[in-house]
């Protein structure tokens, strides 16, 4: 744990001067093979609020460096995830893991990808490796869920200032679960309306 504690600390303050760039290095390293839990989101918008005019760049460079860490993850996965976890995890838990990607799809990573630490998402990002997902469904299911953490953090950065970091850090799990909560029930009607529609058409 030390070691994990100095990686990180030298991270910071080596990437700190790159702006976005650093952002989308700790990002990347974040969501790939270290953890760095909270740090993009304080720095994001940190950053947002010294100059709000970049907010949009900030928080696309740092999807992007999120993307490329779990594609990098992701890539394990493929090539012998499930024996990985196997080994890690309960059988149990590997098997309930794979059910839920039976049955949800793309959803069981756009959900973790909202949720704050200790939530194990690199858990669903190896298993969506060795599951089967499809690359562009895994993508795009890491790119909605980091782009509605990240933009929203960067836009309550512009709008209100300091107070929003506080904000942020004192209820980032509220607003996980509100955000995960509403990709639920987006997902709940979409199917519905499709069902109707089929019931209808017949």
């Amino acid at each position: 744990m030390p070691l994990i504690v100095g990686i990180s600390a030298w991270l910071k303050a080596t990437l700190l001067p790159y702006g976005g760039f650093g952002l989308m290095v700790l990002a990347m390293c974040d969501s790939s093979f270290l953890s760095l839990p909270e740090v993009n989101d304080v720095l994001l918008m940190t950053f947002s609020i010294d100059n709000p005019s970049r907010m949009p760049k900030l928080a696309a460079l740092t999807i992007l460096g999120s993307l490329i860490g779990c594609a990098l993850l992701y890539s394990v996965g493929r090539k012998g995830g499930e024996a990985l976890l196997q080994r890690k995890f309960s059988a149990d838990r590997v098997l309930r893991i794979q059910q839920w990607y039976r049955k949800y799809g793309v959803v069981a990573v756009i959900v973790p990808s909202l949720l704050p630490p200790p939530t194990p998402f690199k858990v669903f990002v190896l298993a969506a490796g060795a599951f089967g997902i499809s690359w562009p469904r895994f993508l795009m299911a890491v790119g909605i869920g980091r782009g509605l953490r990240y933009f929203s953090e960067g836009l309550l950065a512009v709008e209100y200032g300091p107070n929003a970091i506080k904000f942020v850090q004192d209820n980032y799990g509220k607003i996980g679960i509100g955000l995960a909560a509403a990709i639920i029930a987006s997902v709940i009607i979409y199917v519905f309306a499709r069902r109707r529609m089929g019931s209808i058409e017949v």
